[in-house]
């Protein structure tokens, strides 16, 4: 006997068998209560069901759109970037193997949250003016590269790529 097979007293509570007769408490109705549609058989409610009062999600006005142009970025902090040794080129391959980036093809934008002592080569989509101050007064450099572009499909005949 160990601690790991011990049972405590009164550790498990027994089912509460329902419909099973008047002296056992829940018999009857089975804590179901009288008629509507949920003491029936099989009853179900849409959990966003209002009994149909107009429902909240047409209640309320619609707002916003979703800009099909939009780029997410994925966000890099300047202290993330002192684990490099200084003077490495710090590009998304780089930041990939770091476990940084999760993608070399996501779009990497530096932020200046953190400390950044070392000077590195920071090669990224974006920078903010801030992460670009501490870069460049740690000694180093901050260089905006072209996003790389993943190809939807093969290059057609004779065409390039």
């Amino acid at each position: 006997m160990g601690l790991d097979n011990l049972s405590g007293a009164g550790g498990r509570k027994r089912k509460k068998r329902v419909g099973r007769g008047p002296a056992s408490g829940t018999g009857g109705t089975a804590g179901r209560g009288h008629k509507g549609q949920l003491s029936r058989s099989g009853a179900k409610v849409r959990p966003w069901f209002e009994g149909g009062q107009m429902p909240l999600q047409r209640r309320l006005p619609k707002r916003g759109f979703t800009n099909i142009w939009r780029r997410p970025y994925s966000v890099v902090h300047a202290g993330d970037l002192e684990r490099f040794e200084a003077n490495a080129v710090v590009d998304p391959v780089a930041l990939v193997e770091a476990g940084l980036l999760k993608r070399v093809s996501d779009r990497v934008k530096v932020l200046a949250d953190g400390e950044l002592d070392k000077p590195l080569v920071v090669r990224a989509q974006a920078f903010s003016a801030a992460a670009r101050a501490k870069i460049e007064k740690a000694g180093g450099q901050a260089e905006v590269i072209e996003p790389v572009r993943i190809r939807s499909k093969a290059p057609a005949a004779g065409e390039e790529g």
